[in-house]
């Protein structure tokens, strides 16, 4: 944040030689809490960094001036009144200085300091520009001071008959990923709102930089707001998308409007005054660099670099590692339903029992586990950032999953028994090695298919997912090396298979590859269960 704009009578440009400009420097440096550290490592709020740095730029040397003006009281900020005033000793009595919203300060103020001394106060003037100031996307602070002749008894006297100084203008430009991260945002089904106790025209020229309102939107401030009943607000907070000049109660009342319309909202804050709605939001994001221990205790999650971009990330891969959560259950279950029902049902159709315990040690050995694995890294599907949140209360079985693991399950037994089947009664000595392997590769097939929900295999690359690909030729290296290797055909009791029959095992196991990339090709059709269904009731609000 920089102080990029000041606005004073009687002069265009800051020049400390005139005694408007001395004065406005002089309550910055003053009239802070901020320490700029030699080491470039300033400590503060960063309003009140980036005003004692412009002091400084024009000569007004903090440590100097306080040994001169030494603070002796102060009337910290709070959202309530919107100032900030310090008191400290002068050559003649005592003077204050005082910061805040123009619409605060220049309430308290009778006169205004110009080249011709005190004058009476403009207020009309001052908050047209002020105005133009806040449309040209800077946050305003009012500068303001008193002489007195004593230390009054009650600080609140130094708050009133103020002498007007200038205005100050902020500018703290969004980051130039910030506007692309807001529109990932949108895409996804979030929607970002803006929550400020900044000027009005700020936050709308902010707001507009980022795409978070168009030319439609307008802004909700703070007073409008308190006018509102809460059924009213249910009502505004659906389109609203920035509010203005709002105090830390009503922050908590923006959050719970939105949450008894069926919203899921998280909420970003750094300050103390943000504590209460960050412990209300369903997930409060305190800032890790610049925030107060009091946020970063109230929220759920701490955000460590400060940026709103990360928060975009973090969803990104949360979306990625739920989707291969889901992808890793589906293989698992599907898989060993697939085991279930060719053990199951080999003796009600008057087979033998198709595979040894050994074999099915083996199976789950190498085919569930390093693959499923595997399929924990799968990169994010395209899209991902296209769809909106799932509910909170989904089952992770939604969107045709158990049935997905009832049909494949039962293709898979049904193949494997069909191969036992034809293999037995055609007399062949090596009908049991054909069912392990076909039950195998099968899964094996079933594992490349399932990376997944809705595009092709081919759509999204064979090897994209590198560790699997080296996982699944392992996995059908050692499979055919118990086929192969007579040390490992007396321990897992199986028998070359010749070349037709290997065919023949290759060509029924691949079926269930085929059978998962239909239904996903009736899925991207819409003939068959929706994966992913858009839903509005579900929304993320950042605040």
């Amino acid at each position: 944040m920089q102080a990029k704009a000041f606005y004073a009578p009687g002069s265009a440009t800051p020049a400390l030689e005139t005694e408007t400009w001395h004065n406005l420097f002089r309550a910055l440096a003053l009239n802070s809490d901020a320490r700029l550290g030699k080491s470039g490592q300033s400590t503060g709020d960063p309003t009140e960094i980036a005003l004692l740095e412009a002091a400084l730029h024009y000569g007004a040397d903090r440590t100097s001036l306080e040994q001169a003006y030494p603070r002796m009281a102060e009337i910290p900020f709070d959202a309530e009144r919107k100032c900030m005033t310090t008191v400290h000793r002068a050559a003649q009595g005592f003077i204050s200085y005082t910061k805040g919203a123009p619409e605060a300060v220049l309430a308290l103020c009778e006169t205004q300091l110009d080249t011709n001394g005190e004058n009476p106060l403009m207020p009309h003037a001052w908050q047209q520009q002020a105005e133009k100031m806040a449309q040209a996307g800077l946050r305003v602070m009012a500068i303001a001071m008193r002489r007195l002749p004593a230390l009054p008894d009650h600080l609140n006297e130094a708050e009133t008959g103020l002498t007007l100084l200038g205005l100050v203008g902020l500018m703290d430009p969004p980051r130039r990923e910030a506007h692309h991260a807001v529109a990932e945002c949108q895409a996804a089904g979030i929607t970002p709102v803006m929550i400020t106790g900044d000027h009005p025209a700020t936050a709308n020229a902010i707001a507009r930089q980022l795409g978070i309102i168009n030319d439609g939107g307008g802004v909700l401030t703070g007073p409008q707001m308190a006018a509102l009943s809460d059924a009213e607000l249910r009502t505004q907070v659906e389109s609203v998308r920035v509010y203005a000049r709002v105090d830390p109660a009503q922050k908590i009342r923006i959050v719970q409007a939105l949450q008894a319309n069926g919203e899921y909202v998280a909420m970003t804050g750094d300050g103390v005054n943000d504590a209460p709605a960050l412990k209300a939001a369903n997930i409060g994001i305190a800032m890790g660099k610049g925030g107060t221990d009091v946020a970063r205790e109230a929220a759920h999650m701490v955000l460590l670099d400060d940026n709103f971009v990360t928060i975009v990330h973090a969803v990104r891969e949360g979306r990625r590692i739920y989707d291969n959560i889901r992808k890793f259950i589906k293989y698992i279950m599907a898989s060993n339903s697939g085991e279930i029902w060719t053990l199951l049902l080999a003796p009600f159709l008057g087979l033998p029992i198709p595979l040894l315990p050994i074999h099915i040690l083996w199976i789950n050995l190498v085919t569930d586990g390093l693959p499923g694995l595997a399929l924990s890294i799968e990169p994010s599907e395209r899209g991902v950032m296209r769809r909106p949140p799932r509910p909170p209360n989904e089952s992770i079985f939604a969107h045709g999953m158990w049935q997905h693991i009832v049909w494949v399950g039962l293709l898979m037994g049904g193949v494997t028994l069909l191969t036992q089947a034809w293999a037995y009664h055609s007399g062949s000595a090596h009908w049991q090695s054909m069912v392990f392997t076909v039950l195998t590769l099968s899964q094996l097939g079933h594992v490349l298919v399932v990376r997944s929900e809705r595009e092709s295999l081919f759509a999204i690359g064979v090897f994209s997912n590198h560790p699997l690909t080296y996982v699944l030729i392992g996995t059908a290296l050692l499979q055919m090396a118990t086929l192969y290797m007579p040390a490992l055909n007396s321990i897992f009791h199986t028998q070359p298979l010749d070349a037709g029959e290997l065919a023949a095992c290759l060509i029924v196991s691949s079926v269930v590859f085929w059978g998962v990339e239909l239904e996903k090709w009736l899925i991207r059709k819409g003939k068959l269960y929706q994966v992913h269904k858009e839903s509005t009731e579900n929304r993320c609000n950042l605040g």
